[in-house]
């Protein structure tokens, strides 16, 4: 692996404009107690055409049970009694769901502010976003989990246009939500919010607040 790329990367205005906000504002953390489980996901960045930034979203494969099964979303998962912490957690996850290996391929920028879901649908649980770069030419290997992955530019992602508020029918229920569109991808939910806080440390948060309630 090329850490001149990976340092080119971290030196791109955005990214650095991200580093040093978290400096000045560390991810909060919500500490918990059982039954509450945690979890963390990982908001994967790489160096696309012309050197702008590209962020790392899967589609989850349809499966009984998943609460978050046909999601678009990032690669994570629930905490291992195996994992020394929860960056760990979310670099096994994301190796695990995608075959990239960020230990060996990237470096950890650090985490956002932890998040709980606003659904009584969803089980208790605490999800901390970490944020992480790997290299250009890195390989996805999408696992059973995923049904597929794509790269969105972060211009995509920083279009005011690409946020607004939607319907989405979740358990049988309609909600009125705050989305990210991007294509045929409708973003929401605990991962909408993940992307917010992003844009929000870069310095270009979407308009309004994130917006989540049930018809």
């Amino acid at each position: 692996m090329s850490q001149e790329e990976l340092d080119r990367l971290e030196s791109h205005p955005l990214i650095e404009r991200f580093a040093r906000a978290l400096v000045e504002r560390p991810g909060r953390e919500i500490h918990t107690e059982p039954p509450t489980r945690l979890a963390a996901i990982l908001l994967v960045l790489r160096e696309g055409d012309g050197g702008e930034p590209e962020l790392l979203l899967i589609k989850r494969a349809d499966a009984d049970g998943d609460p978050w099964s046909g999601h678009i979303a990032c690669p994570g998962g629930r905490m291992e009694a195996s994992d020394r912490d929860l960056e760990v957690t979310a670099v096994r996850e994301t190796r695990e769901e995608t075959g990239i290996d960020v230990a060996h391929e990237g470096r950890v920028l650090g985490h956002l502010d932890d998040l709980r879901p606003r659904s009584s649908f969803l089980p208790p649980i605490v999800i901390r976003p970490y944020v992480a770069l790997v290299r250009a030419g890195v390989r996805i290997l999408a696992s059973r989990e995923v049904a597929s992955a794509f790269w969105v530019p972060l211009s995509a992602l920083r279009e005011q246009r690409a946020w607004s508020l939607g319907s989405v029918q979740a358990h049988g229920t309609a909600r009125h939500v705050s989305i990210f569109q991007h294509g045929e991808h409708t973003v929401w939910g605990l991962t909408e919010r993940a992307l917010r806080q992003f844009l929000t440390y870069v310095g270009e948060p979407p308009a309004g607040e994130s917006v989540d309630q049930v018809r």
